[in-house]
């Protein structure tokens, strides 16, 4: 470990980076000769929500590279439902016993961030959703918070350790306005200083009431300005931003837009859509709560196996339309339905790509579908 505290990449392939109780059932089995060839498969029993975007398939495929293992998966940014299988893994136990820790970390976090970001992409209604979060987070987890929120729908991010070809984007914090005493000469200095592709959208609430802040960013050139005003102070934030809307209109700023930000939930997002072009939403993306997967052995060579309150047997997720359902694999497939796990590992070997811009897709089609079936 370095002095940050972080586990290395070395010691996280190599399966040291586990629960103690694996260690113990290695030597257990090693010193028996047993080994079995097992398949194991990764479920949710609950979501927080009514669907799950699964994601952090990159990580997995990193880890299981080279192992003796071969596995199928549903793709990245596919939605998923409780009780289903998103991970299929197959081969001898101890080439995986160590890696399970690691491996439901990997998918547990980055299915939650995905999620999250999913469903409140889903409720902004067309707006923009910035990923403002991952400064709640270690630092050394940054990209991949990044890189979850990005898959599950946000415009873009604000740290710019994100993966390439995500968007990195961001506004000015109160700092700069509090370091020039003033918000006009910081505005001034952000204008002369930022890449002219930049958008001009100024802080508008550090020292003076919003309405007020607004008009004077307004004519200082914004083309969109951003409340972020603590909770403790907002008030009724519904109010403001109606205000803050009609003094700009009146006053001939129909086209500079609101950007909100500050401590924003789904339900915020959904509430003042209407009102505002952008959101940047931060500890509701990156301290989303993880997907509690598991893993559990179904197949022992060859023979149906289940630990008690599970299912025994490989199974598959079949869908066609108008049906979704969770089948023993070796049950013909209902009619007009295909499975939806892929192979995606054969003997460690990868056999398909994770581009997370292909994940993103899957979900903003999902997004779309939700949306079309409410009409």
């Amino acid at each position: 470990m370095d002095r940050f505290g972080i586990v290395d990449d070395e010691t996280i392939t190599e399966g040291k980076c586990t629960d103690i109780y694996f260690d113990r059932t290695m030597s257990a089995l090693m010193q028996d000769g047993k080994n079995p060839v097992v398949t194991a498969e990764i479920t949710a029993s609950s979501l927080p929500g009514e669907w799950g975007v699964f994601c952090g398939l990159n990580d997995v495929m990193t880890l299981l590279a080279g192992r003796n293992v071969s596995a199928s998966t549903l793709p990245e940014g596919s939605i998923f439902y409780p009780g289903e299988p998103v991970i299929r893994i197959q081969g001898p136990y101890l080439e995986f016993c160590l890696l399970e820790t690691a491996l439901l970390g990997f998918i547990c976090h980055a299915s939650g961030i995905a999620t999250a970001a999913a469903q409140i992409k889903a409720a902004a209604g067309g707006r923009q959703i910035l990923s403002f979060g991952s400064r709640r987070q270690h630092p050394a987890i940054s990209r991949m918070i990044e890189r979850a929120a990005w898959i599950g729908g946000a415009d873009a991010v604000s740290n710019t350790c994100a993966p390439e070809g995500i968007p990195v984007a961001g506004t000015i914090p109160h700092a700069l306005i509090m370091c020039y005493g003033n918000p006009e000469e910081a505005w001034a200095s952000f204008d002369r200083t930022a890449p002219p592709d930049v958008p001009r959208v100024y802080l508008c609430d550090t020292y003076c009431d919003e309405k007020r802040e607004v008009l004077a960013a307004a004519r200082a050139g914004a083309t969109a300005v951003r409340l972020d005003t603590p909770r403790s102070r907002r008030g009724d934030m519904q109010a403001i931003l109606e205000e803050v809307r009609w003094e700009l209109d009146v006053h001939g700023f129909e086209n500079v837009g609101i950007f909100l930000s500050g401590g924003l939930t789904v339900d915020d997002v959904r509430a003042y859509r209407d009102m505002v072009e952008a959101f940047g939403v931060g500890g509701a993306i990156a301290n989303a709560p993880v997907i509690d997967f598991s893993l559990d052995i179904v197949e022992i060579e060859g023979t149906p196996v289940s630990k008690r309150g599970k299912k025994s047997g490989v199974k598959d997720i079949y869908a066609g339309p108008g049906i979704r359902v969770v089948r023993p694999a070796v049950l013909t497939a209902p009619d007009g339905t295909v499975p939806l796990l892929e192979p995606h590992i054969d003997g460690g070997a990868s056999l398909k790509e994770c581009d997370m811009n292909a994940a993103r897709a899957r979900v903003l089609a999902s997004i779309a579908s939700f949306s079309a079936s409410e009409k």
